[in-house]
């Protein structure tokens, strides 16, 4: 580690989620269970929203961008993360430490305002029913997916371009998993004034702007469901926000806890566990939470299992017949 120059730095070393031997073996696997029912999970939703005609509305493009972010975002941490697992030297170049930062940086950022554009259609479906297709025409909808995108890639850049600005000399080991924002800024030796003011001003316009457009979405909304009188039109409108609810908290929770607090060691320890919840966990429970808890993709699964059994009983009557 050369001191005084971050132009000369090579590598880190990342402290990972514990320091104690017998518990790498049993993590690694964990956690490889975890990454694998993450790509399973998001490729299947991707896979079924595009093959599913019936499905190809405003909330289910949303979803689907919902499951790409997660898969990109999930894949961003986890594979380093299980290599570290089974490594002796838990190391990460400088150049591989700063992509690393970058694109978790767009994921996690696009997630935030994707959860906010699939809450403001949910209110545009319940509230304003009649004028849906109008207000969320496939044109509105591109624009929010590609804003979404754009909100993640101007963040990151910003983040990015401060902290190769940044002077690393007190020590190689960031107290992390991942390269994070703050990890690394407790390494610097120089002055992360800009870099922190920077992060406290993204992560209240990244968090706070989209959980306020949430909250007052479901305001709305919940107001909008008392007034249906049938206590089925009731449940039925209930059932097709729950699982966004669901999504919304874990994530959200997770990401307010490490971002919206001053940076400390002792918080950085905490950071750590309330860091897997948004990077890894809530990839892995999305499509698990959208598909378990909504009849239509229930719908397109299982005409999805009937037709592929129809082929493989065709192919088998066919090869029997020659």
């Amino acid at each position: 580690m050369a001191k005084g120059n971050h132009s000369l730095v090579t590598e880190f070393i990342l402290a990972g989620l514990t320091e104690k031997p017998e518990l790498q073996l049993p993590l690694f696997l964990l956690f490889l269970a975890i990454y694998m029912v993450t790509v399973l999970g998001n490729l299947g939703m991707i896979t079924l929203i595009g093959l599913s005609s019936h499905l190809h509305t405003p909330m289910y493009y949303f979803l689907s961008s919902l499951s790409f972010i997660d898969l990109c975002h999930s894949t961003v941490i986890t594979p380093k993360m299980l290599i570290n697992f089974v490594s002796e030297k838990n190391t990460i170049s400088y150049p591989a430490c700063m992509t690393q930062l970058y694109f978790f940086l767009v994921f996690v950022i696009s997630e935030c305002h994707m959860l906010a554009a699939m809450a403001y259609d949910r209110y545009v479906a319940i509230c304003n029913p009649l004028l849906y297709n109008v207000v969320m025409s496939y044109q509105v909808c591109s624009w929010l997916i590609v804003g979404v995108y754009i909100m993640g890639v101007v963040g990151a850049t910003a983040h990015t371009a401060c902290m190769l600005r940044v002077l690393f000399c007190k020590t190689d080991t960031i107290n992390h998993y991942f390269c994070d924002l703050f990890p690394l800024l407790e390494l610097s030796c120089s002055s992360t004034s800009i870099n922190e003011v920077l992060v406290l001003c993204f992560s209240a316009f990244n968090i706070l702007f989209p959980t306020l457009t949430i909250l007052s979405s479901y305001i709305f909304i919940i107001a909008s469901i008392l007034r249906i009188r049938s206590t089925e039109g009731r449940s039925k409108a209930f059932s097709t926000c729950s699982s966004h609810i669901s999504a919304v908290s874990v994530f959200f929770g997770s990401t307010a806890f490490m971002y919206l607090q001053p940076s400390s060691v002792s918080s950085m320890d905490q950071g750590k566990v309330s860091s897997v919840f948004y990077t890894i966990v809530v990839p892995m429970l999305n499509p698990l939470i959208y598909s378990l808890r909504n009849k239509d993709v229930k719908v397109a699964l299982n005409k999805f299992f009937e037709k592929k059994m129809v082929s493989v009983e065709r192919t088998f009557c066919s090869s029997k017949n020659l």
